[in-house]
């Protein structure tokens, strides 16, 4: 976790994923789905859930909906909500700017009437945060609603955790960056052939190596089977810890292996040790433009040659 002020209780930010067979789907119910899917990624990535590419673009602003039965709701959804819903599920919190960027080609019309349509149902909340300098960022996240239907509907893969509902709103700002991030590791890793992306966030990342840390019960504290269990999740232990990133995306290289790279989005509140326990933990560091320099000099005054990349 690298927020300023760290959690350590996950119980409020994780969703237990509810399972139900998989219903009976239309021909049209079956090709949005199909879209989800992860498969060799084109150029035109925008998340784990690839899309062809520009296909939002290409489709017509009056595509029809397909209805959904949800137990007692219906809900009519186009392809590219169905898609919008899976990314605000996978990221907790995604900034609209950069949706409308990477999910809808710029299309920012486009992506607002799809926002309405979803909204009007209820399936996701909207919230304008400020900013320095007084703007304003508008964050996009599911509701409790929105996280049940894609559950329900096996609209994502089934060991993945779907989460919704805004934290506070610092945090909120920052997790909702992270998806933008998220996009420049992503085209770099796919423009170098990997494929099959797969994202993890803090949240999840902390509940597996706590849940393998218990499994060692008096024996947890021993160095060499903690070190075990960071490697085995792509970590390390610095300083007596296993240090969680912020994202983890794991992928297929074209030599057909699995690898990781561990994603840290910082900001002016990290303190010093902060900062070098990231760096030595071996994360490709992000920050916002207007951060970068100070955070770079905090590394160079400990002697890290860690780079920091603006977002």
């Amino acid at each position: 976790m690298s927020r300023s002020g760290q959690r350590s209780d996950l119980g409020d930010h994780l969703d237990p994923r509810q399972h139900s067979p998989e219903p009976s789907r239309t021909d049209e119910q079956e090709q949005a789905v199909s879209s989800l899917d992860r498969g060799s990624n084109p150029e035109g990535l925008s998340s784990p859930f690839h899309q062809r590419e520009n296909d939002t673009q290409h489709r017509p602003a009056d595509e029809p909906r397909t209805p959904y039965r949800d137990r007692e709701c219906t809900y009519a959804l186009r392809a590219s909500e169905i898609r919008t819903l899976a990314e605000l599920g996978t990221f907790r919190a995604v900034d609209a700017d950069a949706l409308a960027e990477f999910a809808y080609n710029g299309n920012h019309a486009r992506m607002e009437q799809d926002l309405k349509n979803l909204a009007r149902q209820s399936l996701i909340a909207r919230r304008n945060i400020e900013g320095p300098q007084t703007d304003r960022t508008q964050i996009l996240t599911l509701t409790k609603a929105g996280q049940r239907f894609l559950s329900r509907q096996n609209l994502v893969p089934k060991n993945r955790p779907i989460y919704h509902g805004f934290v506070k709103p610092k945090e909120a700002r920052h997790d909702s960056s992270l998806y933008r991030v998220y996009q420049k590791v992503a085209r770099k890793i796919v423009r170098d052939g990997g494929k099959n992306l797969r994202v993890a966030l803090d949240f999840e990342l902390k509940k597996n190596v706590y849940r393998d840390l218990a499994k060692l019960g008096d024996d947890k504290g021993h160095p060499e089977r903690k070190s075990g269990i960071a490697q085995a999740h792509g970590l390390r232990v610095v300083n007596g810890r296993i240090t969680v990133p912020d994202l983890q995306v794991e992928y297929e290289t074209p030599e057909g292996d699995m690898a990781r790279v561990n994603i840290e989005l910082a900001t002016k509140h990290y303190r010093p040790r902060q900062m070098e326990a990231k760096a030595q933990a071996g994360f490709s560091l992000y920050a916002s433009s207007q951060d970068v320099d100070r955070l770079r000099r905090v590394l160079n005054d400990r002697e890290l040659t860690a780079e920091i990349l603006s977002i």
